[in-house]
């Protein structure tokens, strides 16, 4: 039997911010349940690439094979780690509107901090599952890219700096069906501090 050959490490999921338990509009309940989630993509990763390392990589096929079926869903297993590593981190802060680098490049990509929020919201009540804020690398600019799956609609060369999650999970237990309120929710609660290191890390320039 043929192997697959690379390094696999096993990781842990993240820690929460005690700010996370303590969000305006958003319950320590749903942060408690949605986190669990997280927590099963981190050991679904560990479990796949484990089972990865000794997989028949000569019966691979489209139709259907180990290999195929252990690839696709490591691709939604790293897409829920790493949407969440991004939409808990930047949650805890105070909202309102971006100050600095990032407000700036808000303002000059869509206009204005309401007509980008205006627009995130629209993304994420089409979305069946995210909403992305991010940079794209080859055109220079801010767009709001939307997602059903954790692993659908990648724009390659593009860096996510808000992840906004609009599966059910993040906001049943507060909103019921009220995705729109939940999703002013999330934006009252936005650290800009957090985006804007994001920001200067990848040496975004205006």
């Amino acid at each position: 039997m043929a192997t697959l050959a690379f390094k696999f490490e096993e990781i842990t999921a993240r820690e929460l911010k005690p700010e996370l338990y303590e969000l305006d509009g958003i319950s320590r309940a749903t942060i408690e349940a949605h986190y669990k989630l997280y927590e099963g993509y981190v050991n679904k990763r560990n479990e796949i690439l484990q089972k990865l390392d000794g997989v028949d990589v000569s019966s691979a096929n489209q139709a259907y094979s180990e290999l195929r079926a252990l690839k696709v869903d490591l691709t939604f297993a790293i897409g829920g780690i790493k949407n969440h590593e991004i939409y808990f981190e930047h949650l805890g802060g105070g909202g309102g509107d971006p100050k600095g680098l990032t407000g700036d490049l808000i303002r000059r990509d869509f206009g204005s901090v309401e007509a980008w929020r205006a627009d995130l919201k629209a993304t994420g009540m089409a979305g069946r599952g995210w909403a992305w804020t991010a940079y794209d690398w080859d055109e220079g600019r801010l767009f709001n890219y939307v997602g059903d799956a954790q692993n659908t609609y990648p724009i390659w060369n593009a860096t996510p700096l808000i992840a906004l999650d609009v599966y059910e999970h993040a906001y049943f237990l507060d909103y019921q069906t009220d995705r729109a309120s939940y999703i002013d929710a999330f934006f009252d609660n936005l650290d800009w501090s957090t985006i804007d290191d994001w920001v200067s890390k990848y040496q975004i320039q205006k």
